[in-house]
């Protein structure tokens, strides 16, 4: 078996908190999660987390204009800068106190940081590693109060900072002649953004009470308004004394704070998102209100404007949600939220394209393994999700709650069309099905019973009674013949639900049991108990067959409130889920640690020992802690030191002269590093881990970025064409693609003959499939070879049609933008033809004006020779109602 499992993805968790950041396209977003950065690519509904990880949960992130680097920085001002599209770190920096704000200049070649009341202005590094890549350009001084917004020109000579001290300062980049950093008050709170509008000939200002505020700049005396940085001078050579000026003052006129804003030059659209989850888009500089919706209970905590400004992003920190809106059709985009507890458990399909999870939050979740996204969430129960299971055809998935229900859920119609009750209220935690999908077993944790039921009826069956402690674990053996149940009062029984005159085997522990697992092929079974050793039964003999220490291995580290060692606690050190590899010959479990463990089964050697997180935002991470952060007050880590991330911001305690430091009373809660629950993939190339930090995902699948696919020497576009030209065009098309580039790949496509390409698809490589389907895709619209791109995508879905069907996860992306672009095309041409439709009959309608006229002049040309030409199905008034002719009539 391979061992060598990588960290994939990240799902379960969409944003915490921190800024979200648009690609130079526009296509894509990157939001934080904890100390990770995931990015969504809108067009193509994929998800991926890059593989670094910060120290501690990102503040900050900001991406060049060219889209190349990225700088991550978390709570303590430490900072990754990163190749984007290689994905790798290059360098590690310390700010050495907590950023603000951070922002690149339009240009590239600096990058702005607030770091508390101070601004410094960096030179933007290279993409190599050097020894010293960041250097300082600036270091600049002005506000009374922490920065709260940074913004730059769009010619990258200025920048704007706002700040708590209700001001906004205007500074330049290089020192520039008579011109000194300009302030401009008259706000009466915190100014949450400022911005340069696009003609450079205003600012536009936002404070958290609503107030919006327009301001020009012209010199003093003169009522024309002046490009900001073009600088008039007297004929003395002076610089004309200039003055920044409140041309208008708008209101939002509502009552709830702004908690963020965000402005795009392009499109001149200021969004504002509120405390109350209520957001709105107005018209600069009018203050026009183009739209308002309420999309979220808690406060909107960030707003992001992709470039072109059709999209608009938002994030809330409190539901842990993420929600892009197409503002011109109001609709979304994009809209994603993780569970607002912890998540529970977790189950994998039987083909292991879907993982359902459930969450202390009442809800389950079904996850696309490969693209990340959450496509369908179940809120049903009432308390929390304790248990999940997927039947044999992952068309139902079940639940089990502690609101003494289990329920299930037809993934084909999106429907609780079955829910399993017990005669007297109990509370499940627990849940098993056997291989048919017929019987349903839930075990309690309070009158320590196990109830099975009929998923066809909905009925109760039976009841198993015996055991004397909360039932931890249920699992059907692989043929159904026979259940397994794990109890606090350290025993296993193994029961025969379809003969209850047999006996029930009882597998004794000397401590609580925990989980347990069948081996795939249900010759052994595996639990797990208190002291941290996994126990191994042979079945059939239900004789035990070994046992691995696994105390030493899950122990995890020490926590923040612990007067004791890592080492020394008992706490943690146990297996509380366990599941067999898909070949049965390894054996991995996960505990409240950072640790997960994957055990060989037959020498009982530990192979791996994966640690979930490495963030030190959360307890437990670290293995010995630093004295000197231990206050009289308590732990540091758990003082709000300045209200930054707490809700009472506002209310932070600054009674007395000199105080900075906030009231040490206020404490901040730190999530405990843990793993609730594991599972295998039944295809044996990832498993997937329900942590603190989401549903973690590890793969043997190793997803390299590249943009040439297996390109060679000779591939040239030169070369390209002359095959093209020699009329080999199934060789020149597969060298286009290994060389990928788009021109290249255009200009061979388009030669090839249409009669050609019925041939040619049967032949086409599958490897190239998808690229050849995504590049026919793109350039459907723009391309006016209807007939010919349908020839093409006709013949590769007919002739590769299996390959398709078995990758048709892999392709969905694919083969919905092709949908969507016939479909738009199939639009454009029925308007068109509609068009079309109309202008004929009005040219008829015309044309039979224009006959009578001439047949009233001359006398000799009928109705009937004017439209001869025209299709019989044409009705032509010729006015022989009342039965003679027209020269009669005339006449």
């Amino acid at each position: 078996m391979k061992t060598d499992f990588k960290f994939s993805n990240l799902c379960g968790t969409v944003y915490r908190k921190g800024n979200l950041v648009f690609t130079p396209d526009g296509n894509s977003i990157l939001s934080p999660v904890g100390n990770r950065v995931t990015l969504f690519d809108l067009v193509n509904n994929k998800t991926e987390t890059l593989p670094f990880e910060n120290k501690r949960d990102i503040r900050r992130l900001a991406l060049s204009p060219n889209g190349s680097l990225l700088l991550s920085v978390d709570e303590l001002g430490q900072t990754q800068l990163v190749n984007f599209r290689k994905r790798t770190v290059l360098h590690y920096f310390n700010f050495k106190d907590k950023v603000r704000d951070i922002q690149f200049s339009p240009d590239g070649k600096y990058f702005v940081v607030g770091l508390g009341r101070n601004v410094e202005i960096w030179r933007s590094p290279g993409f190599t590693r050097e020894f010293a890549p960041f250097e300082l350009h600036r270091r600049l001084a002005g506000h009374h109060d922490d920065i709260t917004h940074i913004s730059w020109s769009h010619d990258s000579r200025f920048f704007l900072t706002s700040a708590k001290d209700m001001t906004t300062k205007i500074f330049s980049v290089d020192p520039i002649e008579d011109f000194v950093p300009t302030t401009l008050s008259g706000h009466r709170s915190s100014v949450v953004g400022a911005w340069f509008a696009k003609d450079m000939r205003a600012i536009y200002t936002v404070s958290d009470d609503g107030a919006v505020c327009v301001r020009r700049f012209r010199p003093r005396g003169i009522e024309e308004n002046l490009v900001f940085g073009e600088f008039p001078r007297e004929e003395s050579g002076k610089r004309t004394p200039t003055v920044w000026f409140t041309e208008h003052r708008y209101y939002t006129m509502l009552s709830a704070r702004v908690q963020s804003a965000s402005f795009n030059p392009g499109t001149s659209l200021l969004v504002l998102g509120f405390a109350s989850g209520v957001f709105g888009i107005w018209e600069m500089p009018e203050f026009n209100k183009i739209h308002s919706l309420s999309i979220s209970r808690k406060k909107i905590n960030t707003v992001a404007i992709n470039p072109t400004g059709e999209w608009l992003a938002f994030g809330s920190a409190k539901l842990g949600q993420l929600l892009v809106w197409e503002w011109k059709s109001e609709t979304y985009v994009l809209k994603q939220q993780g569970h607002f507890y912890d998540m529970a458990c977790i189950a994998y399909s039987g083909d292991g394209q879907y993982v359902a999870t459930g969450g202390d939050d009442a809800k389950l979740k079904v996850w696309n393994a490969l693209t990340g996204y959450c496509f369908i969430t179940f809120s049903e129960h009432t308390s929390a999700v304790t248990a999940v299971h997927f039947t044999k055809g992952s068309q139902v998935v079940l639940s089990a709650s502690l609101d003494g229900t289990v329920r299930a859920y037809d993934l084909v119609r999106y429907r609780n069309f079955r829910i399993f009750t017990s005669p007297t209220p109990v509370q499940f935690n627990s849940l098993a099905v056997d291989p048919s999908g017929e019987i349903v077993c839930a075990g309690c944790q309070d009158t320590f019973e196990i109830y099975m039921w009929s998923m066809q009826t909905g009925k109760l069956l039976d009841v198993l009674s015996g055991h004397e402690g909360p039932i931890s674990g249920l699992v059907f053996r692989p043929d159904g013949l026979s259940l397994a149940s794990s109890s606090w009062d350290k025993t296993v029984r193994v029961w025969d639900v379809f003969d209850r005159s047999k006996i029930v085997e009882r597998l004794e522990h000397n401590n609580e049991v925990l989980a347990l697992a069948y081996r795939p092929d249900g010759k052994e079974l595996c639990a797990s108990t208190l002291d941290g050793q996994i126990h191994f039964w042979d079945v059939l003999k239900a004789a035990p067959t070994g046992s691995i220490e696994g105390r030493r291995d899950i122990a995890g580290g020490r926590k923040v409130q612990d007067k004791r060692t890592a080492a020394n606690n008992s706490s943690g050190k146990s297996f509380n889920s366990l599941c067999y590899s898909a070949d049965g010959t390894a054996v991995l479990g996960g505990g409240n640690s950072k640790y997960v463990c994957l055990y060989d089964r037959r020498s009982g050697i530990l192979l791996r020992k994966f640690q979930v997180s490495k963030n030190q935002s959360l307890d437990g991470v670290q293995e010995k802690l630093n004295s000197k952060f231990m206050t009289e007050a308590g732990p540091a880590d758990l003082i709000d030191s300045d209200g930054i991330d707490s809700d009472s911001e506002k209310h932070a305690d600054r009674s007395l002269p000199g105080v900075r430091s906030g009231d040490k009373s206020n404490r901040l809660l730190k999530p405990e590093v843990r793993t609730r629950a594991v599972k295998f993939s039944p295809t044996g190339r990832q498993w997937a881990a329900a942590s603190t930090e989401g549903l973690l995902i590890y793969s043997l699948d190793d997803t390299l970025l590249f943009d040439p696919y297996e390109l060679d020497e000779d591939v040239t576009p030169d070369t390209i064409r002359d095959l093209s030209r020699k009329g080999d065009h199934l060789r020149a098309l597969v060298n286009a693609f290994r060389l990928n580039e788009k021109y290249v790949i255009r200009e061979v496509y388009e030669a090839v003959p249409p009669l050609d390409v019925v041939l040619l698809t049967k032949d086409f490589p599958e490897a190239y499939l998808e690229r050849l389907l995504k590049f026919i895709g793109g350039i459907m619209e723009s391309s006016q070879l209807l007939e010919y791109h349908l020839r093409w995508v006709s013949g590769l879905l007919s002739n590769h049609g299996t390959f398709v069907k078995t990758r048709s996860v892999a392709l969905q992306p694919v083969l919905r933008m092709l949908q969507r672009g016939i479909l738009r095309l199939h639009q454009d041409i029925g308007s068109v033809c509609d068009k079309n439709y109309y202008s004929l009959n009005y040219l008829l309608v015309q044309g039979k004006r224009v006959g009578e006229a001439e047949k009233e002049e001359s006398g000799d040309v009928t109705m009937n020779d004017v439209f001869s030409g025209f299709d019989d199905d044409v009705e032509v008034d010729d006015g022989s109602d009342d039965g003679m002719d027209v020269d009669d009539a005339a006449a």
